[in-house]
């Protein structure tokens, strides 16, 4: 990104103007283009650059229930807000019940979209995320997909806590609509993507211009797209995800280890199902906000699904269908540059942390 910004007083083109410096900008979009492409295994054609994954996803529900407006869409509670907020917006939400793990039963999905269908009204649309971006729990998304393509409706795949940290091959998933963010793999943040199954056709959700084939429109952030191509390039090297995983599995394995040798600290999710680089307790005796602070205070940055941790008033819907304690909960991930010391350090400072908390309670 460093490299292109300083290069940009001669590559100040618009990518949508046929001038030189329009063509320049153009080569260097479509070249992150081909990268990211690379990584999700699809075609370039099909990668739409969005602000974000919430950009992505928003697009995606919009665009999909456009054709079929008030007919219903499904989605478990545990879909990230923006899944969830934006399908409330596009029409009756039907909600899929989760096990205690946090997992989807496609046995579910299709019984809601025989339902749906058995009342005259199928349903338009039906999200399934890859992992879950709280408790890390990998969902059965395959098997969503193939029942969704016997009942006609458009599926919408969240794989945003799931690209670039495990292997991805979206033409052989087949979904509809994939979204995928660029921060979240390692890329900058203010950029993402939306892919669109082959031969598919949605309407835009932003408007005012023919960007990116008339799918969005607007400038593109010619800078952040670089920077996801460079990261998504990065991820492509023979065996660098893999590798990336196990290195991320063995660190949260021992995050996991540290943590439940607490008394009264339990995994939350399934701990072995899951994305590789997040892992999930609940902490009984303490709420999650002062557990944070203490962390914080011993250079350790942790997230709760809890109210007072959060943006939101409300606590995290995702563990509330899983019948979990939002208040109690701790979510701790792991990155490329997570060391070994970063993760002895979390185990210093929880054990402590946590007792001094409760005996202050007590």
């Amino acid at each position: 990104m460093i490299r292109w910004l300083e290069s940009s007083r001669r590559d100040v083109g618009d990518p949508g103007r046929v001038h030189t410096e329009g063509r320049v900008v153009r080569a260097t979009v479509e070249a992150a283009r081909e990268q990211v492409a690379a990584l999700l295994g699809t075609r370039p054609r099909q990668v739409v650059f969005t602000s974000g994954g919430t950009e992505a996803v928003n697009a995606a529900t919009w665009g999909a229930t456009r054709a079929h407006p008030g007919r219903p869409v499904l989605l478990a509670a545990v879909e990230h807000s923006s899944v969830r907020e934006a399908s409330a917006r596009a029409g009756p939400v039907v909600h899929l019940g989760v096990d205690r793990l946090g997992r989807i039963d496609p046995a579910a999905a299709e019984a809601a979209l025989e339902e749906a269908a058995r009342q005259g009204s199928p349903a338009s649309l039906v999200h399934c995320q890859t992992a879950n971006h709280e408790v890390g729990t990998i969902q059965p998304v395959r098997e969503v997909v193939e029942v969704c393509r016997r009942y006609d409706a458009l599926v919408h795949v969240d794989a945003c806590s799931s690209a670039g940290h495990v292997e991805t091959d979206l033409d052989e998933l087949g979904a509809d609509l994939v979204s995928v963010s660029a921060h979240k793999l390692g890329g900058p943040p203010g950029t993402g993507a939306l892919v669109v199954r082959r031969g598919l056709r949605v309407p835009p959700l932003i408007v005012g211009g023919e960007q990116e084939r008339a799918r969005r429109g607007g400038f593109e952030n010619v800078a952040a797209i670089v920077g996801f191509g460079a990261a998504a390039e990065a991820l492509t090297e023979p065996g660098r995800i893999e590798r990336e995983a196990s290195e991320a599995r063995r660190h949260t394995d021992a995050i996991l280890a540290a943590a439940t040798a607490v008394e009264d600290v339990v995994v939350l999710g399934d701990p072995d199902r899951r994305a590789p680089h997040l892992v999930c307790v609940a902490v009984g005796g303490v709420e999650a906000e002062p557990v944070l602070l203490g962390l914080d205070q011993s250079g350790i940055a942790a997230h709760s699904g809890s109210s007072c941790s959060s943006e939101s008033l409300a606590p995290s819907p995702v563990l509330e269908a899983m019948g979990a304690d939002a208040e109690r909960s701790l979510r701790l991930s792991v990155g490329w540059s997570t060391t070994h010391d970063d993760v002895a350090a979390f185990a210093v400072a929880f054990p402590r942390v946590v007792s001094q908390l409760r005996a202050l309670r007590a």
